[in-house]
């Protein structure tokens, strides 16, 4: 059994682990637990009641976080006017010299962007960007006309994504530590309901959002009460 650190400990005494809170208990719980030597990044974790084995109950989508992320985004532009593209924020930009980087294993950025005429040569490295969640998407906003307003949007840390894996769970960042409880609580609010505004159509009769917990990257999970999101 692997043996539980001392701050682990300290921080299961602060709280029921059965019992769920509502979301300003659940916050206040998070910040009375020990911290970590860095800003841990909150996360919130859901788990939906829907089916991961069919195609039209998938979920997924992206929320402009109001308060932002707190995340320094590393975003890449695929595009013929790159001076623009580094103008407008971009840390690398670039068409054939970024895919032969790509293509020798460099993916160190968190996001990349490509106008719709760059994505034709952006396709020779799916292989790579597809399985790390990098390849840029049209439904994500990441393939567009308009890459300056693409850039900036995601560089301002505010943009998330999230998706549903195979277990019909989701884990979505709603911040860092170092937030204030009203902005942790605005950002998770904003979160819910971007993906109660995702529930499947095909989905009658079931309990959308089953259960709903929020943690730091280094502390136990809090759950929240179903109250919060029963009506979403």
């Amino acid at each position: 059994m692997a043996k539980i650190s001392k701050k682990r400990k300290t921080a299961s005494e602060l709280y029921e682990h059965a019992d769920t809170y509502q979301l300003g208990e659940a916050i206040g719980i998070l910040e009375k637990f020990p911290k970590a030597r860095f800003d841990e990044t909150v996360e919130l974790s859901v788990h939906l009641g829907v089916d991961p084995r069919q195609s039209t109950q998938m979920v997924r989508g992206i929320i402009n976080l109001p308060k932002g992320s707190g995340k320094k985004i590393r975003v890449i532009a695929f595009t013929d006017n790159a001076d623009a593209a580094k103008e407008a924020g971009a840390d690398e930009a670039g068409m054939d010299d970024l895919i032969a980087r790509i293509q020798d294993g460099w993916t160190d950025f968190d996001v990349a962007v490509a106008t719709p005429v760059a994505m034709k040569v952006v396709r020779k490295v799916a292989r790579v960007l597809g399985p790390r969640g990098l390849m840029p998407n049209p439904k994500s906003g990441t393939v567009t006309e308009d890459i300056a307003d693409a850039i900036k949007s995601v560089k301002s840390g505010g943009r998330v994504e999230f998706k549903m894996d195979k277990t019909a769970n989701l884990g979505v960042i709603v911040g860092k530590r170092s937030f204030s409880a009203e902005d942790l609580q605005e950002n998770i609010e904003a979160v819910l309901d971007a993906i109660a505004k995702a529930r499947p159509e095909s989905l009658k009769g079931h309990h959308y959002l089953k259960s709903v917990a929020i943690s730091g990257t280094m502390t136990p999970g809090v759950r929240l009460d179903s109250s919060l999101f029963a009506n979403l």
